[in-house]
């Protein structure tokens, strides 16, 4: 038990950050209905599921650049 707590306050901050960048995406996914490819509820799934990788992959893959 020892060994987890020494990470514990690297662990935090990261566990804010994922939440706040998969938020972000969620609320700029259900707001904007254009995307390069695929649709709402895909991007949504990829935003959820894959932590900080999902939210990035939108960013720089499905975000509609004519907003």
């Amino acid at each position: 038990m020892n060994e987890i707590g020494q990470y514990i306050p690297f662990l935090i901050p990261l566990a804010i950050a994922q939440v706040v960048l998969m938020v972000v995406a969620i609320v700029h996914i259900v707001r904007h209905r254009h995307y390069r490819f695929g649709s709402m509820a895909l991007w949504i799934v990829v935003a959820v599921v894959f932590g900080f990788i999902g939210p990035v992959v939108y960013f720089v893959f499905g975000r509609d650049r004519d907003e």
